[in-house]
């Protein structure tokens, strides 16, 4: 059996299909972090608020998801962290 995720392993999935999929719309995004609604809307508004990621709606209400430079330097020393973990064995 998996283990729970911990937080920041919630927040990295949540950025990661950001990143990935450029333009997610929250549907798409709330299945991706595979979180009830309730947990997925506190997390995406703390990252919203943090600057990690920012919601656009254009003219005609469609909203989508994007990463900002911040969300984007995360990731990165995210996977500097994890290389490291894995180096040593922990």
């Amino acid at each position: 059996m998996r283990k729970k995720r911990e937080r920041l392993e919630i927040i990295r999935d949540i950025l990661n299909a950001v990143r990935e999929r450029k333009n997610i719309k929250p549907t798409r995004l709330l299945y991706s972090s595979n979180l009830s609604p309730q947990m997925f809307k506190e997390y995406v508004n703390e990252l919203i608020g943090k600057g990690f990621m920012k919601l656009e709606i254009d003219k005609s209400g469609k909203k989508t998801f994007h990463l900002t430079e911040k969300g984007f330097e995360f990731l990165k020393q995210y996977k500097i962290i994890e290389d490291f973990i894995e180096n040593f064995g922990l």
